[in-house]
């Protein structure tokens, strides 16, 4: 289930035979599928991403702020997307703007998901950082995967009947995953869901193959799996490790079972996750 096409068969194979064919997703944003073609060019042209992050005023706020924050410190203040842009350069841009426009087309109101979207934008940061201290994961790609990771969750609330039930069951067992719960009472789970968004949405391949896999527990030692991906999934671990540390929760299971695999993949010690942690406070402090 490695190859691009064995997970475009079996998610061919969900929408024709399981709950996951009922399920709507939503629409990618005019403007982010705009931003997607400019970024697929092999030259992607910078006039093109700045007249797409000024075109809304909140998302060139929030462009502004995302540059003036503690991860890129600097002595001046920026003040104009141009400079945010030229601070941040156009792929971490980019992977801001997606953030932006999957926050505002994903508008979630069930309590169940009253943290989501900070507990996912706290997660990308912490994936954009680990990716810049690393080699052979691009920080752009590592951020939006962390953004997206759990984004098969909200549109299987709002698609199927009974899936607020099984999100407080899946995170209360502890004797099998939250991905086999969700398959036990719908057949269906937000990996493959996500996975469907991905491509839906042409997000990057790498990414719908991390979305897919990134709850089987193989992943990280299979080598037919894209290097890439492999890379995202085992620093997505260590992501949630470090926000549950911030936020002051007790770890997922998915820690106590491949936290220290997704460390040695990472070639990444105790002592550089504790730098990590300390560096990343004042970021993760700001995604509220």
């Amino acid at each position: 289930m490695a190859s691009r096409r064995d997970i475009d068969q079996e998610l061919d194979q969900a929408l024709r035979l399981g709950p996951a064919g009922t399920i709507t997703i939503p629409p990618c944003p005019e403007l982010l599928t705009r931003l997607q073609a400019v970024m697929r060019e092999p030259d992607p042209d910078w006039d093109a991403v700045c007249d797409i992050a000024g075109s809304d005023v909140a998302m060139a706020a929030s462009l502004v702020r995302a540059a003036n924050s503690p991860l890129y410190a600097r002595n001046r203040e920026v003040g104009s997307v141009d400079q945010a842009m030229s601070l941040l350069g156009l792929r971490q841009t980019s992977a801001l703007l997606t953030q932006f426009l999957t926050l505002r087309a994903l508008p979630l109101n069930h309590p169940a998901l009253q943290d989501f979207w900070r507990t996912s934008g706290r997660r990308a940061v912490a994936m954009g950082y680990i990716a810049r201290q690393l080699y052979g994961l691009p920080p752009d790609l590592a951020h939006t995967f962390g953004l997206f990771c759990d984004v098969g969750i909200p549109v299987l609330l709002q698609g199927l009947r009974g899936y607020a039930g099984t999100l407080v069951e899946a995170r209360a067992r502890r004797d099998r995953t939250f991905t086999a719960t969700e398959q036990a009472n719908h057949r269906t789970d937000h990996a493959i869901v996500g996975a469907l968004v991905a491509r839906a949405w042409r997000l990057p391949e790498p990414l719908k193959a991390a979305l897919r896999l990134h709850h089987e527990a193989e992943a990280l030692t299979d080598g037919g799996i894209d290097t890439t991906v492999r890379h995202m999934i085992a620093a997505c671990v260590v992501a949630d490790h470090l926000v549950a540390a911030h936020d002051g929760i007790s770890d997922e299971p998915d820690w106590q079972e491949r936290g220290a695999a997704s460390l040695a993949h990472l070639e990444v010690g105790e002592d550089e996750l504790v730098h990590w942690s300390d560096a990343l406070l004042p970021s993760l402090d700001q995604v509220r």
